[in-house]
């Protein structure tokens, strides 16, 4: 854990994201349970089915709490960012939802919904509630138009970025390909909800579109984290589903010539044989690899550092915001056989 020192004071304890969402969890669940009140007296059924949706799907990090803290970088106060929070989370609901099923897993299992129900209440949870607490009285009215746009330009792009994983074009495995796609999956959801929190704050569009780079940033950041979760847990869905990675990009950019062609042939066999799984993450373990991606990792937070620098703002809660990064930016993956799998994480 971070700690800071002040002058004439004992050394404490700095806050971390996870501290300022305990603080305030009382209050986004408030704001959540009127959102879903917005839905109106004469949609029950859908309100009840939303409902279901958010309490099945929990997050492990709890991310929602991050406008809040780049509204309190701008202003000193996080709690006017509570219903941007709210956003957050069932932006990601939705979206979580919709990439399971994109990716043919079982999502029955939707706590007592149904799959088609589920599917109905994915789509109004993800799309027209964001909009309508975006929209509501909490939010000052010259702000409301810009925010909406957020929320439709936020799912074009992460739509995008879900088409070209879906695609697995081969000719994408590189890593400036990958990143763009990244850019939609993670960084669209991140940047959209620092950009409404910097509008929220009366930032100048200049100073908006900053944080909305942080934003892109840190969702690469995080997307690169749960890449090699997924890895590290033994999951391996990114090898099943054929997505192209980073780490794959790495290692088909690091090997080069006929060996790159090996790589993506053991990438195509390994949807369906757990020999090509086991020779493919092999391969995606071996030292250069993991040292071309360390080096990037270290670059992307290098470059969130720097926005952070430049953004400047309340000092408190800018430390806040390092430390977010910090913990979304480890490199976990380890050059080692077999893989150690109980080194993994339990929270940020």
């Amino acid at each position: 854990m971070l700690e800071q020192s002040v002058v004439g004071v004992d050394c404490v304890r700095a806050k971390s994201y996870m501290d300022l969402h305990r603080e305030m969890a009382a209050d986004i669940a408030a704001e959540r349970e009127s959102a879903l009140d917005m839905l109106g007296p004469s949609a029950a059924s859908v309100r009840a089915a939303v409902a279901e949706l958010l309490d099945h799907r929990t997050f492990a990090y709890p991310h929602s709490v991050l406008p809040m803290i780049v509204h309190a970088v701008e202003t000193g106060a996080p709690g006017p960012a509570v219903p941007l929070a709210v956003v957050h989370e069932l932006w990601w609901t939705s979206a979580c939802y919709l990439d399971d099923l994109a990716d043919g897993q079982a999502v029955f299992a939707a706590g007592a919904l149904h799959e088609s129900e589920a599917l109905l209440a994915t789509v109004i949870g993800g799309i027209p509630l964001p909009l309508l607490v975006v929209q509501s009285a909490r939010i000052p009215e010259q702000v409301r138009g810009p925010l909406s746009a957020e929320v439709v330009r936020c799912w074009i792009g992460a739509t995008e970025g879900q088409l070209r994983d879906l695609r697995a074009d081969v000719d994408a495995a590189t890593c400036e390909a990958v990143v763009t796609a990244y850019l939609g999956k993670s960084g669209a959801p991140y940047s959209m909800v620092t950009a409404m929190a910097a509008r929220l704050a009366g930032c100048p569009d200049e100073r908006v579109e900053r944080w909305r780079e942080f934003g892109n940033v840190f969702g690469i950041l995080w997307q690169l984290f749960n890449d090699q979760q997924d890895i590290l847990t033994g999951r391996n869905e990114d090898l099943v589903n054929g997505t192209v990675t980073y780490l794959l990009a790495c290692a088909v950019e690091t090997v080069g010539g006929d060996a790159a062609g090996h790589v993506l042939e053991l990438q195509a066999a390994a949807r369906c044989s757990p020999d090509a799984r086991e020779a493919l993450t092999a391969v995606l373990l071996a030292p250069d690899v993991l040292r071309r991606y360390e080096d990037d990792i270290n670059s992307f937070r290098g470059r969130a550092y720097r926005l952070l620098d430049e953004l400047g703002g309340d000092a408190a809660h800018s430390t806040i915001l390092r430390d977010f990064v910090d913990r979304a930016s480890p490199m976990l993956l380890r050059a080692v056989e077999p893989l150690t799998r109980a080194a993994v994480p339990t929270q940020l």
